[in-house]
């Protein structure tokens, strides 16, 4: 059996959601838990259009045993009209056979979005990546007003999860804020699934 990890599992068009990835991997490694970042192929309008198995660059493909053998998931997408990216609904659309034999149950689980306005709907893709989460009977996690960046932000930063504003032209760096919270949902996610391995061990 291998070491209990977190997946950050992720669509990213132009980066700014993929280094957001990378930093709450940062945070799940902060609390001693391996994290495993996995992304999905885009979604092709052309019939029959078939992606390379390995992207070219960044992550790997994720797949069905990713999300399985998972101690805690967090998922992130780009907003798209107030809604998660099409290629993230389509790999979780996919996912039905982890549903009918409950293999997410009881684990735990977050969200994480960049938009390029700042009112942008970040709280509605949130939410929305958050009902397939529950319907797979995941133990979803905010961050908590604790985190003293949520009540400092001036970008991204929301209770519901880590968001970040990437500006009209998608290229506003992360800020300090941004990342820290980005950390902060990292290591409560791999704080959280420890304390829940703990107790099944």
């Amino acid at each position: 059996m291998s070491a209990p990890y977190i997946l950050v599992l992720y669509y990213s068009r132009h980066g700014a959601t993929a280094e957001m990835a990378r930093q709450i991997a940062r945070g799940v490694e902060m609390s001693g838990l391996e994290a495993r970042l996995r992304t999905v192929p885009a979604v092709s309008a052309e019939c029959e259009a078939v992606a390379p198995s390995i992207p070219d660059t960044g992550a790997l493909y994720a797949s069905l045993d990713d999300l399985k053998n998972c101690a805690g998931l967090v998922i992130g997408s780009p907003t798209r009209f107030g809604n998660m990216a099409a290629p993230l609904k389509y790999f979780l659309d996919g996912t039905s056979s982890l549903w009918l034999t409950g293999e997410l149950v009881g684990k735990p689980a977050a969200v994480f979005t960049s938009t390029a306005s700042l009112h942008g709907g970040q709280e509605s893709t949130l939410l929305s990546m958050l009902l397939p989460l529950l319907h797979h009977g995941m133990l979803v996690l905010g961050l908590p007003y604790s985190e003293n960046a949520l009540l400092e932000t001036r970008g991204g930063g929301t209770p519901y999860g880590a968001s970040h504003h990437a500006g009209a032209d998608g290229k506003r760096a992360l800020d300090e804020h941004e990342i820290a919270l980005c950390r902060a949902l990292g290591q409560r996610l791999a704080q959280t699934a420890q304390r829940l391995e703990a107790t099944r061990g």
